[in-house]
């Protein structure tokens, strides 16, 4: 075999092996993400099984299911602003008894004190959605655990919450970097199984077609993103536990949640 043979059939099988190779073996620490996931239906479980963060979600603990055995609920909320409908929201939770945790920004920290301080005496739990909401992919360690520390620390001096160690990449953005160095600051990263498109206030398409969204998707396990700023959710809300009740479901804190390696 002549030499141009040989490196022709060499090259070949170097472009073989590259293409063979699973994408996130490929992928570098800062490689950035946005979670997604294959939705469920009809009780079955939403997965990211074939989503290229797969193994970088799994490696660093980030959570999207609770105890997939059960038939138990996670309700949860992002309040990056106030639109006028979390004291409805905190009204149904509290007439349901129901937990949720509210993953909250600075913005949100410094404009309504006094519904932090509802969510943690009505046992809610307060997560930390980082202070500016900025893409955490793009700042370095230092201003990450800026972002992170300022939050916790402004929500223990207003509502007496010691602990956080929840945590919601903003806009769902992340990297094998950000998991790994939020974990090591003590912060699980959670995402969700559960979702759909709530937060454009001026397209909110009314209460049966929030309820429709959510129930459609629900199964064991489960962990529900649901917007506040969203009219629909709020007006939805209070039919969405009574009917997933019916069906045999659960809604537990995220303080119950057991973060496993899945």
């Amino acid at each position: 075999m002549t030499q141009v043979k040989r490196y022709t059939l060499l090259s070949a099988c170097l472009a073989l092996l590259v293409m063979l190779l699973p994408f996130h073996t490929m992928a570098a620490p800062n490689d950035a993400y946005h979670f997604g996931f294959k939705k469920g239906k009809n009780g079955k479980l939403a997965s990211i099984a074939q989503e290229p963060f797969y193994a970088i979600v799994k490696k660093q603990e980030a959570v999207f299911l609770g105890d997939t055995s059960k038939k138990e609920l996670y309700l949860t909320f992002d309040n990056g602003y106030e639109n006028g409908y979390t004291s409805q929201v905190l009204d149904v939770l509290k007439q349901k008894k129901v937990p949720a945790i509210f993953f909250v920004t600075g913005q949100y920290i410094k404009d309504q004190p006094e519904l932090l301080k509802r969510m943690v005496q009505e046992g809610h739990l307060i997560g930390n959605h980082s202070w500016h909401h900025p893409d955490l992919t793009k700042v370095n360690d230092v201003r990450l655990k800026e972002e992170l520390e300022k939050v916790k620390t402004e929500v223990a001096t207003i509502t007496g919450q010691k602990e956080m160690r929840w945590l919601r990449p903003p806009r769902g953005i992340f990297s094998e970097q950000t998991l790994a160095k939020s974990r090591e600051l003590g912060y699980t990263n959670v995402f969700w199984s559960v979702a759909y498109m709530d937060w454009m206030v001026d397209k909110q398409k009314g209460r049966q077609y929030a309820y429709d969204k959510v129930m459609s998707q629900l199964h064991p396990g489960a962990v529900i993103l649901l917007h506040s700023v969203s009219k629909d959710n709020a007006e939805a809300l209070g039919q969405i536990i009574d009917d997933a009740r019916k069906q045999g479901y659960e809604f537990k804190s995220m303080d119950q949640l057991k973060v496993k390696n899945w």
